[in-house]
Order: structure tokens, then sequence, then C-alpha cells
């Protein structure tokens, strides 16, 4: 496998990005960043709050600074994007100017909204109603579709599986794929 630095994992919100990136981290023995805890570290405050208090453009700011930074970084690593993070065509510059490999958890929007309910719509204020959430769904999905790798994400796969899935992918196909690889489908 080439020495890839980063494996980028983009997905609609509760998609499974932040279980399948801590799994395929372990597995390919990298180091895993959540894109989303970075910021609330950094800004000592939840995803939910800053969004509330200063806006989702305000956040968005934060999201591409962190992102910038956290891509400058060396070491191989496996991050997880927010959902909102790569509809941005300034963060697919930033990361395919990286050249990061990028893989799109193709989750089904109502396995989505049930991860969301049982967690707690209200911790995604731009999600709290079932048509909130299918709207932004359906407007970044042409977006996610960009992404190098497409892996289909249902209910009946576990993060291990899903991870191992694209673990295999870079494999067999030296690391990075190629442009005929893109939107396979495993």
């Amino acid at each position: 496998m080439k020495d890839l630095t980063h494996i980028v994992i983009t997905g609609f919100m509760a998609s499974g990005k932040t279980s399948v990136a801590r799994t395929l981290a372990r597995v390919l023995d990298r180091t895993m960043i959540d894109l989303d805890e970075v910021i609330s570290r950094r800004e000592e405050r939840s995803i939910r709050e800053i969004i509330e208090q200063d806006g989702e453009d305000h956040f968005r700011v934060l999201e591409t600074s962190a992102l910038g930074a956290l891509l400058h970084g060396e070491g191989q690593t496996v991050v997880a994007l927010g959902g909102g993070t790569w509809g941005l065509e300034r963060n697919r510059k930033l990361i395919a100017h990286r050249r990061c490999t990028t893989v799109w958890l193709d989750t089904p929007f109502e396995l989505c909204w049930q991860r969301i309910e049982a967690a707690d719509p209200f911790e995604r204020p731009l999600a709290r109603t079932y048509a909130q959430a299918l709207k932004l769904y359906q407007e970044r999905r042409s977006d996610y579709q960009l992404a190098m790798i497409r892996i289909a994400a249902d209910n009946l796969k576990n993060p291990k599986e899903l991870a191992l899935a694209i673990a295999d992918h870079l494999h067999k196909n030296g690391g990075l794929p190629d442009q005929a690889n893109v939107g396979l489908s495993l």
C-alpha cells in the first residue's frame, strides 16, 4: 500500500463516520481524528452550542480552519469529517491539495434518522425534524458522490465490516484509487 497520509471519511450525520474511522484507524494502525471533537475542544463548547450561539456560517469558518490545520500535520491519520464539511468546495480543495483518500459512507437516510432520533435530535441543530434532515440529506448527496470511494453502509454492516471493506479496497488499489475507481461500491 502506498504511504497514505490522510484517509478522510465523509457522509451524512449519523452515517457512522466516527465509528468506522475509529475502527479503520485500529485496522491500519493509524491515529483517528474526529473533526467535530477537535472543534469542540478548541472552542470549549459543543457543536450545537457553537451553531446556536454564533450561527452556522461562523461554525463553518471554524471547521475549515481546523480541517486545514489537521491536514497540514504529519502522520498517518483517519479523519472523520462532520456531516456538512465535505459540502463546502473550499474544504474539498483543502483535502484534494493534501492528496487525501476520500471515502463516502453512503448510509440510507432512514438509518441515519433512526440514529439521530435515538441520540437526541436536538443535538443536531441543522436537522431537528425529519423534514429538515431529509432535505439536508438530499441536498448533500451530490457532494458526497465526489468522494473517491463509495461504501454502501446499510444496517446489516457493522463498523468493523465497513472498515475492513475500506482497507481491502485501499490494499487492492495500491493505496490511492485512480479515477476509474471513483464511486466504486463495495
